[in-house]
Parts: structure tokens; C-alpha cells; sequence
């Protein structure tokens, strides 16, 4: 059912996106180059790449990119998001590449802090349905669709919301990580948006409480909360194929503070249930309370970080395999 490859973003110290231009830069990143070897040798069948690596090339460049992924069977997606301008430019690139889903990243916010922001919460979110209004018609006309991401930002309910308000050329990509960000379980979740996902992001997850709520610490993908044998079960009942790509967490961890009443400001109210299941569901393969949870970014060991992600993404797809996902 699941078309599977990778995106680049459980890989950015390797390629070059995580301390790009610092002092903590990789001298030695590879890029785009080095994102299409991999994926061959994991046997990806989807690559959703970086926008900004399209815009950088010219006519020949994009021409000879397109014939290299249809000779390794790979379908491209790009990705792009509201946090970094208009969205003209991700459509560019999808027309040069010939790219059927452009995967959106609707806001900055992270760990679902809304109250972070204050008032400029709902500054975003009227940000949000202008841009899909702007941008869903241009897409259904190209014959593309704008897949918007639960990038711990927005519910469940919220992201139906947005898909079911524009006539076509919308649906979600799902990041099955980023469902406990917004205190929610991931069976629940997937339930309430599965006839609208276009994409997924396979991640995952080990959680450590706190008083304040729980860490989302990286893991490989199937190594944590995430019940991906049910999850992808449900998609299944809506879906007959879908592209989806690998994606381990951040090399920052999480830290959403939902024990805490403030969290809650730009929320509207929940029943009891929904948060308790969530609780729950986190507790599968959770970390001790005194466990070290920092990464390799987190503890200054750059040295390490390279075949720390490159070990994290060959047992995501061992671990995929296992699960039938990945053949």
C-alpha cells in the first residue's frame, strides 16, 4: 500500500541542513547528491526533496534529475512551507520536476505551544486559510495537491477543517509522530483524518515524562509510541496506495508541556477521553524519567552525529521491513 523513500529532514546534519553557515556546519554534507544515493540504496520508491535544492538548478540540471529518479523508479515530491514565503516557488519546482504533491508546512510553531506566540496564534492560523484559499485553486488546476502537515501545530479537527473549506487541491500529509505533540493519541487521530491524507511521514517517538508534560526524544522509526501496524491498517481501509517517506524526529528534542495550564491557551476544549488516551499512548516503549535523553546535536558530539543518523535510518527501514512496509 505505501509507496515508501525518504525525506531529508531525519538526515540534516548528513546533508547539510542542520547548522548550515555556524561554526557546527558538516564540512563534509552531501547534499542532494548524497540524499539520492542513499535513497537508492535503501530501495526508496519516493523522494521528497528539499525545495530550495530545485530552485538551485538550472533547465538541464532539473531535466537530467527527472530522468535519473524515473530510471530508479522514485516519484518526487517537493517540499516546501508557509514559514518560508509564497508558495510560487514550490510550484515552479514541481512543474520543472513534474512533482503531483507539494508537502506544506503550515506555521512555525513547535511542541504544540500555541501560548508561545499569544495573539500571533491567530494571526497565523487567518494566515493559514488565506494561503490555501490563494494557493488550492492554482494547485486543482496544475492537476497537484498542496498536502498540509500536522506539524505540531494544528488538531486533528483543525486539519479536516482546512481540507474540507477549499474545492480540491488539498489533503494532508500525515506525520505520524506529531500527533502527541497536540496531546493526542495516534490511533485517534488517524482515525478522524485517514479519507484525507494524500502523504505520510513515518515517525516515531520515545517519550519521557516530566513534570511538565513529556519529551518527544528521536528514535528509529518503529522503536517508539507509534503503533504502526494499527496506524497503517486504518489507512488502509481509505487508501489502496499512498507515497510516504521516512522521516526520524529532530536532532532537538520536544518538550510539549501540556501538564501545565497555560499549554492550553489557543485550544479549544477537549473531552477528557481524547487526553487520557493520548497519556496512554505514550506510555508504549516510553523512556525511563532518568534516562539522558540528548542527542548527539544536544550533547556537542558533532563528531558522532553523521552514523548516528545513517544508523537511525537503516533500522527505520529494518524495522519497516519487518512490518511488511518496505520489501
Amino acid at each position: 500500500m505505501l509507496q515508501v523513500g525518504l525525506n531529508p529532514y531525519g538526515l540534516t546534519y548528513y546533508l547539510g541542513l542542520q547548522g548550515h553557515g555556524t561554526p557546527r556546519a558538516n564540512s563534509r554534507a552531501r547534499g542532494l547528491e548524497g540524499f539520492i544515493e542513499l535513497a537508492e540504496e535503501l530501495g526508496a520508491k519516493t523522494l521528497e526533496i528539499f525545495e530550495p535544492w530545485i530552485a538551485a538548478l538550472d533547465d538541464a540540471g532539473v531535466q537530467a534529475l527527472r530522468a535519473r529518479l524515473a530510471a530508479l523508479g522514485m516519484t518526487p515530491v517537493i517540499s516546501s512551507g508557509l514559514n518560508q514565503g509564497p508558495l510560487d516557488s514550490a510550484f515552479r519546482s514541481a512543474e520543472r520536476l513534474d512533482a503531483k504533491l507539494i508537502r506544506v508546512c503550515l506555521t512555525s510553531v513547535l511542541c504544540g505551544d500555541r501560548n508561545a506566540w499569544g495573539d500571533k496564534w491567530h494571526e497565523l492560523v487567518r494566515g493559514v486559510h488565506a494561503a490555501l484559499a490563494l494557493y488550492a485553486p492554482r494547485a486543482a488546476a496544475e492537476g497537484r495537491t498542496l498536502v498540509i502537515e500536522n506539524h505540531q501545530d494544528f488538531t486533528s479537527d483543525e486539519l479536516v477543517g482546512f481540507c474540507e473549506e477549499v474545492e480540491g487541491g488539498v489533503g494532508l500529509c500525515y506525520d505520524t509522530g506529531n500527533t502527541l505533540p497536540v496531546g493526542e493519541a495516534p490511533l485517534d487521530f488517524t482515525r478522524r483524518i485517514a479519507p484525507w491524507v494524500r502523504h505520510v511521514h513515518l515517525k516515531d517517538y520515545n517519550v519521557q515524562f516530566t513534570d511538565e508534560g513529556y519529551r518527544l526524544v528521536r528514535c528509529a522509526i518503529g522503536d517508539g509510541a507509534v503503533p504502526f501496524a494499527e496506524v497503517l491498517a486504518i489507512l488502509a481501509e481509505h487508501h489502496e496506495q499512498l507515497t510516504a517517506v521516512l522521516e526520524p524526529g529532530a536532532l532537538d528534542v520536544r518538550h510539549v508541556r501540556l501538564l501545565t495550564a497555560d499549554w492550553w491557551n489557543g485550544y479549544p476544549p477537549r473531552p477528557a477521553r481524547s487526553l487520557a488516551a493520548c497519556l496512554q499512548a505514550a506510555r508504549r516503549n516510553r523512556l525511563a524519567d532518568d534516562a539522558d535523553y540528548r542527542t548527539p546535536w544536544e550533547r556537542g558530539e558533532d563528531g558522532a552525529l553523521v552514523q548516528y543518523e545513517l544508523d537511525m535510518i537503516r533500522r527505520s527501514v529494518a524495522n519497516m521491513q519487518a512490518l511488511g512496509v518496505m520489501r
